[in-house]
């Protein structure tokens, strides 16, 4: 496959074709097997990558640093309190500040407009960690861990159950679409992404041979899954509502009848993690023979490191 990233931002997997997508999923996949194996190429040998985190991280603070550290880069930690960003100097500044001096840019934080000034102002690339409206390096993680578990994405049925209006149904719709799976949402109609966004993702999977469908009855959701995929009910910031969206989401927990309901014993789970457990998935679940999560987690740093390469590597 001939396609060349190097420059490119990595803002949202809509600025990328199913085929550039694929590449960083295979490319991820040839990374975890040299590493496997004892082979470091050093593809980011003598570069420097600013790591900026509004929001704290687990996976993918760990991700960005040993995938850097790995192909032979520097990463650099920014928290919220480490520079001006946003207070004293504008992210205008802090961008154009940061792209002479570093040779790439990671942004985990609030608002995708942040990202984007990152992007347009540096000069480098820059790679988003999370915003509120995206999440597009774990949906690189996650397809990873699909295509090693079955072998292929496209025609794959994921169903995403809980609050599908948050980032990670967000990006999910945008990835499947893309990618030809078919994709259901099964979540409250209060909780149900932007008209504008599934519009736009319609037009993806006509394209690619997807679909999309979206329906409040979760065993309805479930026939015939290959993925059941879930998320917390209340995202970083959203704390203030975490009574009403328990009860508004109990009927849409993970669970065994749950599982059960798809009628098929190949089904996998799936979950971005952090996990509060025996809300939107029992304990029984996520520690059962159907669980793939921590083959996700570990994905996020092959399929970042991918990224990186792909970008800013030799």
């Amino acid at each position: 496959m001939s396609v060349c990233l190097k420059g490119r931002s990595f803002l949202t997997l809509r600025d990328y074709t199913a085929e550039e997508i694929e590449y960083l999923v295979d490319l991820a996949i040839d990374l975890k097997d040299k590493k496997r194996r004892g082979i470091f190429e050093k593809n980011m040998a003598n570069k420097n990558v600013a790591l900026i985190f509004e929001k704290p991280s687990t996976r993918t603070r760990c991700s960005f640093t040993i995938g850097a550290v790995d192909e032979g880069a520097h990463p650099e930690y920014l928290g919220r309190d480490d520079i001006q960003f946003g207070h004293k100097e504008t992210t205008e500044d802090t961008a154009r500040v940061l792209g002479r001096m570093f040779d790439g840019i990671e942004f985990r934080g609030f608002s995708q407009k942040t990202v984007e000034t990152l992007a347009k102002y540096s000069g480098v690339p820059v790679w988003n960690g999370l915003t509120d409206e995206d999440h597009p390096t774990q949906i690189l993680a996650d397809f990873m861990t699909i295509k090693e578990h079955f072998g292929y994405l496209k025609g794959i049925k994921l169903v995403f159950i809980g609050d599908g209006r948050n980032n990670m149904a967000n990006a999910m719709m945008i990835g499947c679409s893309k990618m030809g799976l078919d994709f259901v949402i099964a979540s409250p109609e209060s909780l149900r992404p932007e008209d504008k966004l599934t519009k736009e993702c319609e037009a993806y999977a006509a394209e690619s041979g997807g679909t999309i469908f979206m329906t409040a009855d979760p065993i309805e959701a479930v026939k015939d899954a290959d993925v059941i995929y879930t998320d917390v009910w209340i995202s970083m910031g959203e704390e203030e509502s975490a009574k009403d969206r328990v009860e508004l989401l109990r009927p849409y927990q993970v669970n065994k009848a749950l599982m059960e309901a798809t009628g098929k014993e190949t089904t996998k789970f799936m979950h971005c993690l952090p996990a509060v457990r025996d809300y939107e998935v029992t304990n029984e679940v996520i520690e059962g023979p159907q669980s793939i999560v921590f083959d996700e987690a570990e994905n996020r740093m092959h399929t970042i490191k991918a990224v990186m390469v792909a970008t800013i590597g030799k």
